[in-house]
Protein backbone atom coordinates (compact mmCIF):
# COMPACT_ATOMS: atom_id res chain seq x y z
CA UNK A 1 0.00 0.00 0.00
CA UNK A 2 0.99 3.65 -0.37
CA UNK A 3 1.28 4.12 3.41
CA UNK A 4 3.71 1.19 3.77
CA UNK A 5 5.76 2.40 0.80
CA UNK A 6 5.92 5.93 2.22
CA UNK A 7 6.96 4.65 5.65
CA UNK A 8 9.53 2.35 4.05
CA UNK A 9 10.97 5.22 2.02
CA UNK A 10 11.00 7.42 5.13
CA UNK A 11 12.93 4.74 7.02
CA UNK A 12 15.37 4.05 4.15
CA UNK A 13 16.23 7.75 3.85
CA UNK A 14 16.75 7.97 7.61
CA UNK A 15 18.98 4.86 7.57
CA UNK A 16 21.16 6.45 4.87
CA UNK A 17 21.64 9.60 7.00
CA UNK A 18 21.87 8.15 10.52
CA UNK A 19 25.23 6.46 11.24
CA UNK A 20 25.55 3.62 13.73
CA UNK A 21 27.84 5.78 15.89
CA UNK A 22 27.05 9.49 15.92
CA UNK A 23 30.37 11.05 16.91
CA UNK A 24 29.97 14.41 15.20
CA UNK A 25 29.86 17.19 17.78
CA UNK A 26 28.96 19.60 14.97
CA UNK A 27 25.54 17.98 14.38
CA UNK A 28 24.88 17.74 18.11
CA UNK A 29 25.66 21.46 18.52
CA UNK A 30 23.56 22.31 15.46
CA UNK A 31 20.62 20.42 16.94
CA UNK A 32 20.96 22.26 20.27
CA UNK A 33 21.15 25.63 18.49
CA UNK A 34 17.45 25.24 17.68
CA UNK A 35 16.73 26.29 21.27
CA UNK A 36 19.39 28.97 21.67
CA UNK A 37 18.83 30.97 18.47
CA UNK A 38 15.07 31.52 18.99
CA UNK A 39 15.66 32.44 22.65
CA UNK A 40 18.22 35.07 21.64
CA UNK A 41 15.97 36.39 18.86
CA UNK A 42 12.87 36.60 21.05
CA UNK A 43 14.69 37.87 24.14
CA UNK A 44 16.78 40.43 22.31
CA UNK A 45 13.91 41.69 20.21
CA UNK A 46 11.54 41.91 23.15
CA UNK A 47 14.03 43.70 25.39
CA UNK A 48 14.97 46.16 22.64
CA UNK A 49 11.34 46.73 21.65
CA UNK A 50 10.20 47.41 25.21
CA UNK A 51 13.17 49.54 26.32
CA UNK A 52 13.94 51.58 23.20
CA UNK A 53 10.67 53.44 22.83
CA UNK A 54 10.75 52.40 19.15
CA UNK A 55 7.11 51.59 18.37
CA UNK A 56 7.95 49.51 15.30
CA UNK A 57 10.50 47.42 17.22
CA UNK A 58 7.95 46.85 19.98
CA UNK A 59 5.34 45.52 17.54
CA UNK A 60 7.96 43.38 15.81
CA UNK A 61 8.86 41.81 19.15
CA UNK A 62 5.19 41.07 19.89
CA UNK A 63 4.85 39.47 16.47
CA UNK A 64 7.94 37.30 17.03
CA UNK A 65 6.68 36.14 20.44
CA UNK A 66 3.17 35.35 19.19
CA UNK A 67 4.62 33.56 16.14
CA UNK A 68 6.69 31.26 18.33
CA UNK A 69 3.75 30.62 20.64
CA UNK A 70 1.45 29.71 17.73
CA UNK A 71 4.10 27.44 16.20
CA UNK A 72 4.67 25.68 19.55
CA UNK A 73 0.95 25.16 20.14
CA UNK A 74 0.42 23.71 16.65
CA UNK A 75 3.51 21.51 16.96
CA UNK A 76 2.54 20.11 20.37
CA UNK A 77 -1.07 19.56 19.22
CA UNK A 78 0.14 17.59 16.20
CA UNK A 79 2.54 15.53 18.33
CA UNK A 80 -0.34 14.46 20.57
CA UNK A 81 -2.79 13.91 17.70
CA UNK A 82 -0.43 11.87 15.47
CA UNK A 83 1.35 10.12 18.38
CA UNK A 84 4.10 8.67 16.17
CA UNK A 85 6.76 6.55 17.86
CA UNK A 86 10.36 7.79 17.60
CA UNK A 87 12.38 5.93 14.97
CA UNK A 88 14.90 4.60 17.51
CA UNK A 89 12.08 3.08 19.56
CA UNK A 90 10.21 1.72 16.53
CA UNK A 91 13.30 0.33 14.75
CA UNK A 92 16.07 -0.25 17.33
CA UNK A 93 18.03 -2.50 14.95
CA UNK A 94 17.99 0.04 12.10
CA UNK A 95 18.09 3.51 13.69
CA UNK A 96 20.72 4.50 16.25
CA UNK A 97 19.85 7.63 18.26
CA UNK A 98 22.81 9.57 19.64
CA UNK A 99 21.10 9.44 23.05
CA UNK A 100 17.89 7.80 24.25
CA UNK A 101 14.83 9.86 23.41
CA UNK A 102 11.21 8.89 23.74
CA UNK A 103 7.87 10.55 23.18
CA UNK A 104 6.17 11.59 19.99
CA UNK A 105 8.13 11.98 16.79
CA UNK A 106 5.89 13.94 14.39
CA UNK A 107 6.55 16.81 13.79
CA UNK A 108 10.11 17.63 14.80
CA UNK A 109 10.02 20.34 17.47
CA UNK A 110 13.64 21.39 16.91
CA UNK A 111 12.98 21.78 13.19
CA UNK A 112 9.75 23.68 13.83
CA UNK A 113 11.58 26.13 16.10
CA UNK A 114 14.43 26.57 13.62
CA UNK A 115 12.10 27.22 10.66
CA UNK A 116 9.96 29.55 12.80
CA UNK A 117 13.11 31.54 13.49
CA UNK A 118 14.07 31.64 9.82
CA UNK A 119 10.56 32.67 8.79
CA UNK A 120 10.48 35.43 11.44
CA UNK A 121 13.81 36.77 10.21
CA UNK A 122 12.61 36.70 6.60
CA UNK A 123 9.41 38.58 7.49
CA UNK A 124 11.12 41.13 9.71
CA UNK A 125 14.19 41.93 7.61
CA UNK A 126 13.41 40.93 4.00
CA UNK A 127 17.10 40.87 3.06
CA UNK A 128 18.57 37.90 1.19
CA UNK A 129 21.77 37.99 3.26
CA UNK A 130 19.69 37.40 6.40
CA UNK A 131 17.01 35.11 4.94
CA UNK A 132 19.28 32.69 3.04
CA UNK A 133 21.63 31.94 5.98
CA UNK A 134 18.62 31.66 8.32
CA UNK A 135 16.96 29.03 6.13
CA UNK A 136 20.28 27.21 5.56
CA UNK A 137 20.74 27.04 9.34
CA UNK A 138 17.13 25.82 9.81
CA UNK A 139 17.69 23.13 7.16
CA UNK A 140 20.88 22.03 8.92
CA UNK A 141 18.94 21.71 12.19
CA UNK A 142 16.45 19.44 10.40
CA UNK A 143 19.28 17.35 8.95
CA UNK A 144 20.89 17.09 12.39
CA UNK A 145 17.70 15.58 13.81
CA UNK A 146 17.89 12.79 11.24
CA UNK A 147 21.66 12.35 11.55
CA UNK A 148 21.23 11.96 15.33
CA UNK A 149 18.48 9.35 14.78
CA UNK A 150 15.79 11.39 16.53
CA UNK A 151 13.34 11.91 13.63
CA UNK A 152 12.19 10.53 10.30
CA UNK A 153 12.52 12.78 7.23
CA UNK A 154 8.72 13.28 7.22
CA UNK A 155 8.95 14.53 10.84
CA UNK A 156 11.50 17.12 9.73
CA UNK A 157 9.40 18.19 6.73
CA UNK A 158 6.35 18.43 9.00
CA UNK A 159 8.32 20.55 11.48
CA UNK A 160 9.45 22.90 8.72
CA UNK A 161 5.89 23.30 7.41
CA UNK A 162 4.53 23.93 10.92
CA UNK A 163 7.27 26.45 11.70
CA UNK A 164 6.99 28.49 8.50
CA UNK A 165 3.21 28.15 8.18
CA UNK A 166 2.53 29.20 11.78
CA UNK A 167 4.74 32.27 11.52
CA UNK A 168 3.17 33.44 8.25
CA UNK A 169 -0.33 32.77 9.61
CA UNK A 170 0.55 34.69 12.76
CA UNK A 171 1.86 37.62 10.72
CA UNK A 172 -1.34 37.72 8.69
CA UNK A 173 -3.53 37.49 11.83
CA UNK A 174 -1.59 40.28 13.51
CA UNK A 175 -1.92 42.60 10.50
CA UNK A 176 -5.58 41.72 9.95
CA UNK A 177 -6.89 41.63 13.53
CA UNK A 178 -4.65 41.95 16.57
CA UNK A 179 -2.37 44.87 15.65
CA UNK A 180 -4.52 46.15 12.78
CA UNK A 181 -4.60 49.75 13.98
CA UNK A 182 -0.79 49.87 14.20
CA UNK A 183 -0.29 48.41 10.71
CA UNK A 184 -3.04 50.63 9.24
CA UNK A 185 -1.35 53.70 10.73
CA UNK A 186 2.05 52.52 9.44
CA UNK A 187 0.67 51.94 5.90
CA UNK A 188 -0.93 55.40 5.73
CA UNK A 189 2.21 57.16 6.97
CA UNK A 190 4.40 55.66 4.19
Amino acid sequence: SVKLFAHGLDLRILESINPRYTTSQYWKATSLSAYFAPTVLVGGSLIYGLTSGDEHAKYQSYEIVTGFVLSSVVMEGLKKAVNRTRPGDAHPDLVFPSAPVHGQSFPSGHTSLAFSTAAELSIQYKKWYITVPAYLWAGSVGYSRMYLGKHYPSDVIGGAVVGVGSVYLNSWLNKKFFFKSYYDKKTHSN
